[in-house]
C-alpha cells in the first residue's frame, strides 16, 4: 500500500506541492521584476562592485542571515572576495571587519530588522557602499541603501504566512544572480574555480590529465624497430598495460597493449616488430582534458589507459586507476 493511498498521505503530498508552487510563483515574479527596473538596479550594483577593490560584506538576521552566509560563500568561491558579518556581533567589535573599500550587502525582507541598524549607520558614517535586498523601499534599509534591490511581494508557502519560505527562496535566487553576474563579468573560468575547490568530489572533477598522468621514466616508449619481446620488458618494468611507439622526433606512431601482444602470440609464438601489431590511431588525451571527459572516453572505448599528448609527442600516461585514486569516479 502506498503512503499516498491514505488521506493523511494525500494531504501531506498536497502540502509539499503547494509549497513548491508558491515558491515557484515567487521566482517567476522575481524573473519578471528583473526584466524591468530590478534588472537595471542589479546591473548598477554589479558594476559598482566590479569597480571596488574591497570585499563584499554580506549580512542579515535570522533566516535572512542564513541566506546571507550562503551568498557570501558563493561569492567567495566564484572570484569575489566576501565574508559574512553577523549583525548582532557587529556592535560588539565586528564592525572593525568592514573597511571603506568594502561593499555591504544587507538582506532583510521587512527592511526594518533592528539588528541591522548598527551596520547601516556605520556604512553611512564611513561612506561604505550599501546594497539592500528588501521587499519595502520605504523601510530603514530601503531608505539608506545606495543600491536598492526590491523583491516583489509574494505569498509565503507557510499556511500561516509567518515562516520565511518563498521570501528566502527569492533572496537566495537574487544572491545567486548577483554572484553569477560578477563571475561572468570577471571571466572566472573552471580553472579559477578549481583554485578555490581543491578538495572533495568537486575538486576531483576539475582535475585535468596533466594533474593525473605519470610522466618521465614511467613512460614505456619504444622505437619503430623494437621487437615485441622488448615491449614486454618495457611495459612490465614500468607496470604499464600500454607502450608507445615513437619516431625520430619523439612523435607518437602508435601504441601497443597487453591485448595486442597476446593476440599476436596467439597467431604463433614468433617475435615480431612492434609496428606490425601496434594501433596506429590510438585513443589519446590532451594535457587539458578534464577528468570526467577522460572517464567517459575510457568507458566508451573500453580501455583502461592512454597516452597524454603535447602536440604530437607523448608526455604522460594515464591509467583508470589514477582517476579512481583521485576520486573522480
Amino acid at each position: 500500500m502506498s503512503p499516498l493511498d491514505t488521506p493523511i498521505g494525500q494531504r501531506l503530498r498536497d502540502s509539499a506541492l503547494r509549497t513548491i508552487e508558491l515558491e515557484a510563483a515567487g521566482l517567476n515574479a522575481l524573473r519578471a521584476a528583473l526584466e524591468d527596473e530590478l534588472g537595471a538596479r542589479l546591473v548598477a550594483a554589479v558594476q559598482m562592485m566590479l569597480r571596488r577593490k574591497g570585499r563584499c560584506v554580506v549580512t542579515g538576521m535570522g533566516k535572512s542571515g542564513h541566506v546571507a552566509r550562503k551568498i557570501a560563500a558563493t561569492l567567495a568561491s566564484t572570484g569575489t572576495a566576501a565574508l559574512y558579518v553577523h549583525p548582532g556581533e557587529a556592535s560588539h567589535g565586528d564592525l572593525g571587519m568592514i573597511v571603506p573599500e568594502d561593499v555591504v550587502l544587507a538582506l532583510s525582507w521587512s527592511g526594518d530588522t533592528p539588528e541591522l541598524a548598527t551596520i547601516i549607520a556605520y556604512a553611512r558614517r564611513f561612506d561604505v557602499s550599501l546594497i539592500g535586498i528588501t521587499s519595502r523601499a520605504e523601510s530603514q534599509l530601503g531608505s539608506a541603501a545606495d543600491y536598492l534591490l526590491i523583491l516583489p511581494a509574494s505569498a509565503e508557502a507557510c499556511p500561516n504566512g509567518l515562516a520565511p519560505t518563498t521570501s528566502t527562496t527569492m533572496q537566495m535566487a537574487l544572491g545567486d544572480a548577483f554572484a553569477m553576474c560578477l563571475l561572468e563579468a570577471r571571466g572566472f573560468s573552471a580553472s579559477d574555480f578549481r583554485v578555490f575547490h581543491p578538495g572533495g568530489k568537486l575538486g576531483a572533477q576539475l582535475l585535468r590529465a596533466a594533474d593525473l598522468m605519470q610522466s618521465g621514466d614511467n613512460l614505456p616508449l619504444l622505437g619503430p624497430e623494437a621487437m615485441l619481446s622488448e615491449a614486454i620488458v618495457a611495459m612490465t618494468s614500468r607496470r604499464s598495460g600500454i607502450g608507445g611507439v615513437v619516431g625520430a622526433q619523439g612523435e607518437l606512431l602508435g601504441v601497443i597493449t597487453d591485448g595486442d601482444i597476446r593476440r599476436a602470440f596467439n597467431q604463433g609464438f614468433v617475435d615480431r616488430k612492434v609496428t606490425e601489431v601496434m594501433t596506429a590511431t590510438p585513443t589519446i588525451a590532451r594535457l587539458d582534458s578534464l577528468a570526467p571527459e577522460l572517464v567517459t572516453l575510457m568507458n566508451t572505448r573500453a580501455i583502461t589507459s592512454m597516452f597524454v599528448m603535447d602536440q604530437r609527442r607523448p608526455v604522460g600516461i594515464l591509467h583508470l586507476h589514477d582517476l579512481l585514486r583521485a576520486g573522480v569516479v
